[in-house]
């Protein structure tokens, strides 16, 4: 039985969107900001802080900074005591919160790299959603972004993302074949949901049928 549904999606594309509509079919929990805020309220840090961090790669100056403070005796001795909010100490609460979601299921869980920490669950389907250029920055642009804001958005974005990728899962972004599905959003967003949706029951249905038929109990 499917009990979590995976949504990665490009910037731009209405990955968000698509994702509480299909929560809202089904009655389940989304995280997506309440992602953000768990993980904020277990840093002890502003959700704004998380924000600049999801989904990212730190620095390449603060990654250096990072690996010297941690080689050098004083860092050794602050770092117990500092609560440092960056990409590595965030990806690591969020794959916890993200693995306690998925025990909890009947949740859709959008990005921060949810469909590769859950690769091994037989219950979570994975989507991603993608769209032409042109689209993503049409929807950039409507909400106030002019259109060279718009384009610069929908490549930076994703190409932070595929870093992060790389960097935490050493794969290349998206690496398809992780994903079960995946849905053009420009065919509408309506469309999208109802395809995730027979997506994740004809999942759940291959999954029923592939299971080994359980063994017969004689009576008398």
């Amino acid at each position: 039985m499917v009990r979590v549904i995976t949504i990665e999606r490009e910037y731009g594309s209405g990955g968000r969107d698509i994702a509480r509509k299909v929560t809202d079919r089904l009655g389940w929990k989304l995280w997506d900001q309440l992602l953000t805020n768990e993980i904020a309220q277990q840093l002890e840090c502003d959700c704004r802080i998380v924000e600049l961090h999801e989904e990212k790669r730190d620095p390449f100056y603060y990654r250096l900074l990072k690996s010297f403070m941690q080689g050098s005796y004083e860092g050794s001795l602050n770092a117990p005591r500092m609560k440092i909010a960056d990409t590595d100490c965030i990806r690591e609460v969020c794959e916890r919160v993200v693995k306690s979601a998925a025990e909890g299921g009947n949740c859709v869980i959008v990005g921060r790299g949810s469909a590769y920490y859950l690769q091994s669950r037989m219950d979570a389907f994975h989507a991603f959603v993608y769209a032409p250029v042109e689209h993503k920055m049409r929807r950039l642009m409507s909400e106030g972004n002019t259109e060279s804001e718009a384009l610069e958005l929908a490549e930076t974005v994703d190409n932070e993302r595929a870093a992060f990728i790389k960097q935490y899962f050493g794969v290349e972004w998206p690496d398809r074949h992780r994903f079960h599905l995946m849905v053009n959003s420009a065919i509408g967003e309506d469309t999208a949901v109802q395809l995730i949706l027979d997506g994740a029951r004809m999942f759940e249905k291959q999954q029923a049928q592939s299971q080994p038929p359980k063994p017969q109990v004689g009576v008398g």
